[in-house]
C-alpha cells in the first residue's frame, strides 16, 4: 500500500520552513508480530512539536534526521497481528505524520467514535486536554474564589485550563490573540475576563482584570506576558510552566523573566509539566473530563485543516496565533477514493 510520509529533513533554525521535510511515498512494510496497520484520520499538531525538531536535551528524544514527524493521531485499524486489536478498531497513538502505519501495538489506545468525535481525541480527549487537568489541578491547586490567569487561553490547552478552574469555583482571566478569541472566552467558555495581547498593553490588562492580584498562572507563552504576570502574583502564587510558544522560534537565546524576584518576595513558586509524566492516570482524566462534557461543564472546540500536504503551512498556524481551539489536520484517502 502507498503511504505519503512528512520526514524531518533537517533541523530549523527560527521557524520551520517547508525545506525542512521531505514528503515522500513509500511502500507500508508487513505486518510483525503484535503489530497493527492503521489508516490515520486526524493528525494533531502542537507547539511540543517544535521542540521535537531540535536535537537538544529535553524530556523526550528528538526526531531523528530522515524518520517520520511525531505527532498525535487517531485511525481505524486496517489488519492486525494482535488478538487484542481487530479490523475496525479506531485507536490513539503518535503515528507520526502520515496517511498510514504499521506499529506495534505498545503504548496504543482504542477510542471510541461513538461517545466523541474523532478529533476529539486529539484535544479535550488527549494530550492537550491531559496536560490542562494535571498541570491546573495537580501543579497550580487552584482553591475556590482564587484569580486564574491563563495565557494562550484560546489555544487547545487553554481553553480547558480555564473551564477547569472555573469548574473549581475560581475567577478566570484569560489571555488571548484578538478580540474574537476574547469574546469567546467570555460568551462561549464562561472566563470572567479577557486581555487581548495583540491591542493592549498586557500591563495594564492584568491591572484591570485581576483588581486582586494573581493567584495561579498558567503560562503557555513566556517572554514578555510571563514577566508581566510576574509583577501580579500574590503571597504563595503558583506559577505552571507549561510552554513558551513565544520562544520557539527564536534564532537568539530564551528570553527568561527578569521579574523572577517576585517569586521570592511572594513566596511563590514557578514548576513545569510535562504531561507524560502522567500516563498512568490519564484514564481517570478522561473519566472525569468526559463527565463534564456530558454536563455541559466543558466544551471543546476544533480547528480542522484538510490535506496532509498541507502540514508545514498549517503547523506554523500555532506560531502566528491563527488556530482557534485544537488545531487538527484531516488526511485524505486518495487512492481509496
Amino acid at each position: 500500500m502507498q503511504n505519503r510520509q512528512y520526514l524531518l529533513a533537517s533541523r530549523p533554525v527560527g521557524a520551520p520552513t517547508k525545506d525542512n521535510w521531505s514528503f515522500v511515498t513509500t511502500e507500508t512494510p508487513a505486518l510483525g508480530e503484535r503489530e497493527i496497520l492503521v489508516r490515520i484520520d486526524y493528525i494533531s499538531l502542537d507547539p511540543a512539536m517544535r521542540g521535537w525538531m531540535n536535537d537538544g536535551k529535553s524530556y523526550i528524544e528528538p526526531v531523528g534526521i530522515g524518520e517520520v514527524m511525531r505527532a498525535g493521531t487517531v485511525g481505524e485499524v486496517l489488519e492486525s497481528t494482535d488478538p487484542n486489536f481487530a479490523k475496525g478498531d479506531f485507536v490513539y497513538g503518535h503515528f507520526g505524520v502520515q496517511e498510514y502505519a504499521v506499529v506495534s501495538t505498545k503504548g496504543v489506545h482504542k477510542v471510541d467514535p461513538s461517545l466523541a468525535p474523532l478529533q476529539r481525541y486529539l484535544g479535550v480527549l488527549g494530550m492537550p486536554g491531559m496536560t490542562a487537568y494535571f498541570g491546573i489541578l495537580d501543579t497550580g491547586n487552584p482553591q475556590e474564589g482564587e484569580t486564574v490567569v491563563v495565557s494562550g487561553a484560546a489555544g487547545a490547552v487553554g481553553t480547558v485550563v480555564g473551564q477547569i478552574a472555573k469548574i473549581k469555583g475560581c475567577r478566570v482571566v484569560g489571555i488571548a490573540g484578538g478580540q474574537d478569541k476574547c469574546d469567546y472566552l467570555i460568551n462561549e467558555l464562561g472566563f470572567d475576563g479577557a486581555i487581548d495581547y495583540k491591542n493592549e498593553d498586557v500591563k495594564k490588562g492584568l491591572k484591570r482584570e485581576c483588581p486582586n492580584g494573581v493567584d495561579v498562572y498558567f503560562d503557555n507563552v513566556g517572554g514578555e506576558i510571563l514577566d508581566d504576570v510576574l509583577t501580579r502574583i500574590n503571597f504563595k502564587a503558583r506559577i505552571v510552566i507549561c510552554g513558551a510558544i513565544s520562544q520557539y522560534n527564536n534564532t537568539t537565546p530564551v528570553k527568561g523573566p527578569s521579574n523572577y524576584l517576585s517569586l521570592l518576595v511572594n513566596r511563590a513558586r514557578m514548576e513545569g509539566i510535562v504531561v507524560f509524566d502522567n500516563a498512568a492516570n490519564y484514564g481517570k482524566a478522561a473519566q472525569e473530563m468526559a463527565g463534564w462534557i456530558m454536563q455541559g461543564k466543558l466544551k471543546a472546540k476544533e480547528h480542522v485543516v484538510e490535506g496532509l500536504e498541507n502540514f508545514p503551512e498549517t503547523l506554523m498556524m500555532l506560531f502566528n496565533g491563527d488556530n482557534f481551539g485544537k488545531l487538527v489536520l484531516k488526511v485524505d484517502h486518495p487512492n481509496e477514493a
